[in-house]
């Protein structure tokens, strides 16, 4: 349908990115084990919400802080502190 009308759009992912196909029982285990890998080798947590809505500036560093505190002591809401307070800064790298 999308080639015969001449509407399809493709978006190359850059380096960084991964497509997780999660149609399957066995491919959404998969895919639970390779971000499982990746937040255990980066130690960062993979797919932050209220750290993507704030660097996009849909929410202010007091929105991110009230996220943090709601969270509390746990690992997720002691990341979202360390971003808020500069520890922790996601730019592009070159390579």
């Amino acid at each position: 349908m999308y080639l015969e009308e001449g509407t399809l759009s493709v978006v190359t992912l850059g380096r960084g990115y991964a497509w997780l196909d999660t149609g399957t029982m066995e491919s959404l285990h998969e895919a639970a084990e390779f971000v499982r890998a990746v937040e255990h080798s980066q130690d960062l947590p993979v797919s932050v919400p209220e750290e993507i809505a704030w660097e996009n500036g849909w929410i202010t560093t007091a929105g991110l802080e009230e996220a943090a505190e709601a969270y509390g002591k746990s690992v997720y809401g002691r990341h979202l502190k360390k971003v808020a307070a500069g520890e922790i800064v996601n730019s592009p790298r070159e390579y």
